[in-house]
């Protein structure tokens, strides 16, 4: 399944104990069910391991449930970096409360 697949790639990628794990869109091709587990599953591992990940996602919904800090970026330029809480209580500016349909 695509959830397996994923879990032996991150698995791989974490063999090599990392300090830093980029992922780009890792869970873009799967179905709303599996892409929830496998959020839990990697912000458990993240954590256990206490390494730093990166995290490309234009998924909000992904983003706040996978991470501990945002970075909203717009063409290139960082709009904001706060917690969950922070940008959805306190948006930077129109571009953030825009991007995270705060309207």
């Amino acid at each position: 399944s695509g959830g397996q697949r994923q879990r032996i790639a991150l698995a791989r990628a974490l063999a090599v104990k990392p300090k830093l794990l980029l992922l780009d869109e890792p869970f873009g091709a799967l179905d709303a069910k599996v892409r929830k587990e496998l959020r839990t599953w990697l912000k458990n591992i993240h954590h256990e391991l206490g390494i730093t990940s990166i995290m490309v996602t234009h998924d909000q919904e992904e983003a706040r449930a996978v991470s501990d800090e945002i970075v909203v970026m717009n063409q290139g330029r960082v709009e904001q970096v706060g917690t969950s809480e922070e940008l959805i209580h306190q948006p930077a500016n129109a571009f953030v409360s825009d991007f995270l349909d705060l309207v």
